[in-house]
C-alpha cells in the first residue's frame, strides 16, 4: 500500500504565500510573531501573561457562562469554562462559518487541530492549562456561504433569505431540508444517530447560533471543547476603545495598507476598508463609512456625527461588529490565547495583520496551519496499490497524473526532451557556419530549428495518444480512483460533508481523527477508515 507521505508544500494546493511561510523564508519573518513550535510558545506564554489583564477573565468566563445558559455540557467543558478564571490558564483558538451541518469536513480536522494542540501543550507545559476554543462567526452574513452541504455529491440547501448576521438567524424552515437529509441518509444506526443531531441542533434551537453551538458542542464536548459567540454585548464592551480608535484614526487601514505593500509579490488575501466596521442589527449588516465629515450606514438612512457615534458605541457596543481586518484583533482582546489555527487562506489574511496588533498593543498569536486530511477506505487504498500508485501521485494534477503514468505503463520512451536537446545543439553548430558564412542564413537555420523542433514535439503528443489509447482500461481505473479521493479534482475536504463519512465509519471516524492528527507536522494525513 502507499506509505509515502505528502507536505502541504508539495500538495499542489496551498499558495506561495503558505509555501514560503511554513518554509520560514525570511523576507516573511516580520509578519508573524513566533512560528508554531512547542519551544516557542514558551516565549508566547510568558508575553500574553503580560498583555491579558485578569479582569478580562472575569468578563469572559461570565459571558461564557450566560452563552451556555440552558445547554448541557461536559464535565471537561464546564471545568474548562471554570479554568479560564486562572492566570495559568491560556487558549488555542480556531475560527469557523456557523456551515449548516458542519459544511466542509475541514471543520472537524480545524477544531482537532485546537484540540491536540492543547493536548501537546500540557505535556510540555504541565504549570500551565490549555483551553481548546471554537470561535463561531455569527456576525457573517455571507448566508450563501454557508445554507448547504454535500451529501455523496447531492447539494443540501436551505432556501431562505437573510440580511443581518448569520448567528441571529431564525432556523424556521429547516425541517424540510431534514426530511430531504433523512432520506437520503437511509436506515442503519448510524443514519439514526445523524438524523437526530440534525434534529436536536436545527429544529429544537431557535437561531443558528444556538444550532451550531449544539451541534459542534455534542460531536467535541468530552473534549472539553468550549464555544464562543463573539456576538456578545459584554465582550464588546472590553473592545470598545479599539473601536473608538478605528473610527477616528483608521488605525487599521494605514498599517494593513503598508503591509500589504511589502507582500505585492504575492496574492493578496483581504484589502482594508478605511473604517473596517459593520453596523449590526438582527436584520442589518452594513458597512460604516465616513463621508461629509459624518459616520453613514450604507444602504441604509442612518447617520451620525462623531459626538453621537462614540455616544452609541458606549451604551449599544453590541452594534458594532469588526470585518475581517478587525475581527482577529477583538479575538485576541478578550481571549488569553496563545495560538490561532486556521486553513491557509486564513493565515494568509492574518500574516497581513501584525502591524495593526502592534499598533494597538495587544499580542500577535503564533499562526498554525491546520491539520489537512485525505480519508479514505481499505479499497481504495488496496486499489492505489495494485496500480502502483504513491499518495503522491494521487495529489498530482490529473493531467499531469494521466500523463505520467502512461509514460510508465509504455514500453518505449516518450519523452523526447533528449532529442530535443541534441537538436538544439546541432542547429547552434549550424547557426554558427551560418553566421561565419552570410548573417541572412541565419534566419533560415532558426526556422529550420523551430520547425523540426515542433515535428518533435508533435511525434510526441501523437506517441502519447497512442499509448493512453493502448493503456486505457488501468488510466481508466487510475482517474475513476483519484475522482473519488478528490471530488471535482479538489480537496475532498473542502466539499465532502463528515455525515457521509459517518454513515459508513460511525463514532470510528472522529476517533481516527483525533487519534491520527498531529498539529505541528506539515504533512497531510491520510487516514483508512
Amino acid at each position: 500500500m502507499p506509505n509515502d507521505c505528502v507536505s502541504y508544500q508539495k500538495s499542489g494546493y496551498f499558495s506561495k504565500l503558505i509555501v514560503d511561510y511554513l518554509e520560514e523564508k525570511s523576507e516573511l519573518k516580520a509578519l508573524y510573531n513566533r512560528f508554531p513550535t512547542l519551544e516557542n510558545f514558551k516565549q508566547q506564554l510568558e508575553e500574553k501573561t503580560k498583555n491579558y489583564p485578569i479582569d478580562y477573565r472575569k468578563a469572559l468566563v461570565t459571558a461564557l457562562h450566560n452563552q451556555y445558559n440552558g445547554f448541557e455540557i461536559s464535565e471537561t467543558t464546564k471545568a474548562n469554562i471554570a479554568l479560564l478564571s486562572n492566570s495559568k490558564t491560556f487558549t488555542i483558538t480556531t475560527g469557523h462559518q456557523l456551515n449548516l451541518f458542519t459544511g466542509p469536513l475541514y471543520f472537524l480536522y480545524k477544531i482537532v487541530s485546537v484540540i491536540n494542540l492543547c493536548a501537546a501543550l500540557k505535556q510540555a507545559y504541565p504549570a500551565h492549562n490549555f483551553v481548546p476554543i471554537y470561535w463561531m462567526a455569527t456576525e457573517d452574513h455571507d448566508f450563501e456561504e454557508i445554507n448547504y452541504f454535500h451529501f455523496k455529491n447531492v447539494k443540501i440547501k436551505w432556501d431562505r433569505e437573510s440580511f443581518g448576521p448569520v448567528g441571529r438567524l431564525s432556523t424556521a424552515g429547516l425541517e424540510e431540508v431534514y426530511e430531504v437529509f433523512g432520506k437520503d441518509l437511509g436506515l442503519g444506526e448510524n443514519a439514526a444517530y445523524l438524523k437526530s443531531l440534525f434534529d436536536n441542533s436545527y429544529l429544537k434551537h431557535s437561531n443558528l447560533a444556538d444550532a451550531t453551538r449544539y451541534l459542534a458542542n455534542e460531536l467535541f464536548a468530552e473534549k472539553g471543547l468550549v464555544i464562543l459567540d463573539g456576538d456578545d454585548i459584554s465582550l464588546k464592551q472590553l473592545f470598545i476603545p479599539f473601536v473608538k480608535e478605528e473610527l477616528l484614526n483608521q488605525t487599521s487601514f494605514k498599517n494593513v495598507t503598508q503591509t500589504n505593500a511589502a507582500l505585492k509579490e504575492y496574492n493578496i488575501q483581504v484589502n482594508p476598508r478605511e473604517i473596517n466596521l459593520f453596523y449590526i442589527e438582527d436584520n442589518i449588516r452594513e458597512r460604516i463609512v465616513f463621508e461629509d465629515n459624518q459616520y453613514k450606514v450604507n444602504n441604509t438612512n442612518l447617520t451620525f456625527s462623531e459626538e453621537e457615534i462614540l455616544q452609541l458605541l458606549e451604551t449599544n457596543p453590541e452594534q458594532f461588529s469588526p470585518n475581517v481586518i478587525l475581527r482577529p484583533l477583538y479575538q485576541e482582546v478578550i481571549l488569553p490565547n496563545l495560538c490561532y489555527i486556521g486553513g491557509g487562506g486564513e493565515i494568509a489574511y492574518w500574516l497581513q495583520l501584525k502591524a495593526n496588533f502592534e499598533a494597538n498593543a495587544i499580542t500577535f498569536p503564533i499562526l498554525l496551519v491546520r491539520n489537512s486530511v485525505l480519508l479514505t477506505t481499505e479499497k481504495q487504498v488496496q486499489k492505489a496499490d495494485k496500480l502502483n500508485l504513491s499518495w503522491q501521485d494521487l495529489f498530482s494534477k490529473q493531467q499531469s497524473l494521466f500523463d505520467k503514468k502512461t509514460q510508465e505503463f509504455s514500453q518505449f520512451n516518450l519523452d523526447f526532451t533528449a532529442q530535443k536537446e541534441h537538436l538544439k545543439k546541432q542547429f547552434e553548430a549550424l547557426n554558427h557556419i551560418a553566421t561565419e558564412t552570410h548573417k541572412s542564413f541565419t534566419g533560415a537555420v532558426k526556422a529550420q530549428e523551430i520547425k523540426q523542433i515542433k515535428g518533435l514535439d508533435n511525434l510526441e503528443k501523437r506517441l502519447l495518444k497512442a499509448e493512453k489509447k493502448i493503456h486505457s482500461e488501468k488510466l481508466e481505473r487510475i482517474i475513476q480512483l483519484q475522482n473519488e479521493l478528490f471530488p471535482n479534482q479538489s480537496l475532498q475536504e473542502r466539499r465532502n460533508n463528515f455525515s457521509e463519512f459517518y454513515l459508513e465509519a460511525g463514532n470510528e471516524l472522529l476517533q481516527k481523527i483525533l487519534d491520527e492528527l498531529h498539529p505541528l507536522e506539515q504533512n497531510f494525513s491520510i487516514i483508512t477508515l
